[in-house]
């Protein structure tokens, strides 16, 4: 389909590997818009996963295994992520039947320019900022519709998946992710850069990437001047924040599983942990006020921040333990995670899940540094095996090799294979005044695995 077609003016979609957060997002989105919209992925042939399949049924979308049979005729696009191969027996049936094949940027492309939208951009912290300044602007009665990959807590206590929401208005808040370079086909009305860190990509194909989605952004490029590597892009706008801009935040001071600070006389306290957290409201805050909205009405909107899914989230404190889940999986955001939840016990026992070999293999010393150096003398550091989504990856890493680097910088560091043996290594461990966090994503089976480690508390 050329970018001169109009892909929103189609009434039939179909969306290949549509239990995928980034995928979930936008097919809500266009069913929510009175779109006819049906799905696949293969993670419906397993029973396991069936709670993915009825969420996306409650939402007005019609799943189907990934055999071809959901597409016929009446089908008008078919959407594809930039990791599904032509080689999918949908991509075959589409092309059989000369059904356009879209991707996944390039739909939520044109959704953008049908919207004065907001892009949050950067390696970490997207989510977080998307949800804080989606939240805000629902708060405020602005109406924003939002397309995110992560579930809003507040969104799934109505029932829904939480990721993505139809508002009335013009004002569409997105997580514009960088990792698959797509990031460069969206034009947005604000684009806003956090940070930039290694993550998938190399620091200077994250450059000319990040360069292109500044010279895209119609009316404001917002950009986190504290971070060294972001403040470069930064053209001295009185909208950017952090050091050495009016959006600076003092007082920081978290007790419990609240964080205090002040901005320009403002005194904000919301329901969360982390200094990286103060930064992500403050980048909501000022994104906020290009809208309208004064940081005092910012910072009572939130006071009732419930967070996002597997971002921090407290899943509980039992006999003096408390278990904490979080998405963590690149070095900048495990050593983010690890200092956050230090203050909430005086020991930390951090568990982690690497996904993908190659991955792995790229973010290895970086990983290794920032593990060592966010520790403190009586935590550890305990991984599982390297999570394998399938493919023709080459598995010459493992999760031990990283654990074997951390013991050789003294750090009290353990690995255990399989993930359901964890529990019972680590009890003799186990005493009172600790916080076990565990960090992964990717793994479908990871949310349910903190279920199953706060069962065994």
């Amino acid at each position: 389909m050329s970018m001169g077609e109009d892909i929103l003016s189609n009434s039939n979609f179909f969306f290949v590997g549509v239990g995928g957060a980034g995928m979930s997002a936008i097919a809500q989105y266009l069913a929510g818009n009175g779109k006819q919209v049906k799905g696949s992925d293969r993670l419906f042939a397993s029973f396991e996963n069936d709670f993915i399949k009825q969420q996306l049924t409650q939402e007005g979308i019609q799943c189907f295994l990934q055999d071809g049979s959901g597409i016929d005729e009446n089908t008008q696009v078919l959407v594809v992520s930039t990791a599904i191969e032509d080689t999918n027996p949908e991509v075959a049936k589409a092309k059989l039947l000369n059904i356009p094949i879209v991707i996944r940027a390039q739909l939520l492309a044109d959704i953008c320019a049908s919207k004065r939208t907001i892009a949050i951009a950067g390696t970490s912290g997207k989510s977080t900022v998307t949800a804080m300044l989606f939240h805000i602007l629902h708060e405020n009665k602005m109406s924003p519709s939002l397309i995110s990959g992560a579930g809003l807590v507040s969104l799934q206590k109505q029932g829904k998946i939480g990721n993505s929401y139809c508002g009335s208005s013009d004002v569409l808040v997105i997580e514009a992710d960088e990792s698959d370079g797509t990031l460069v086909k969206y034009h947005p009305e604000i684009g806003v850069l956090l940070n930039i860190d290694k993550d998938h990509k190399e620091l200077a194909e994250l450059d000319i990437i990040f360069e292109t989605f500044q010279q895209n952004t119609q009316k404001y490029f917002v950009v986190n001047n504290a971070h060294p590597l972001a403040r470069k892009f930064s053209k001295g706008s009185e909208h950017d924040f952090g050091e050495g801009t009016d959006w600076v935040v003092s007082h920081f001071v978290q007790q419990g599983f609240e964080i205090n600070f002040e901005i320009q006389g403002v005194v904000c306290k919301i329901p969360t942990i982390g200094k990286h957290n103060m930064e992500n409201a403050l980048a909501a805050m000022s994104i906020a006020n290009l809208l309208g909205i004064t940081i005092q009405q910012s910072a009572s909107a939130l006071g009732s921040y419930q967070g996002i899914y597997r971002r921090h989230q407290c899943i509980g404190k039992k006999n003096g333990i408390t278990l904490i889940d979080d998405y963590a999986h690149n070095p900048a955001k495990i050593a983010a995670s690890i200092r956050a939840c230090q203050p909430i016990a005086n020991k930390l026992i951090a568990w982690f899940q690497p996904h993908g070999y190659g991955p792995t293999r790229f973010i290895r010393k970086e990983l290794v540094e920032e593990i060592t150096a966010s520790l403190r003398p009586q935590d550890e550091m305990w991984m599982s095996e390297i999570y394998y989504a399938g493919g023709t990856a080459v598995k010459d890493i493992s999760a031990a090799d990283i654990i074997g680097d951390l013991q050789q910088n003294g750090v009290h560091a353990f690995f255990v294979a399989d993930r359901n043996a964890l529990f019972d290594q680590m009890i003799p461990t186990l005493q009172k005044d600790t916080v076990i966090l565990l960090m992964g994503a990717r793994d479908p089976g990871l949310e349910k695995f903190a279920g199953e480690v706060w069962g065994k508390l």
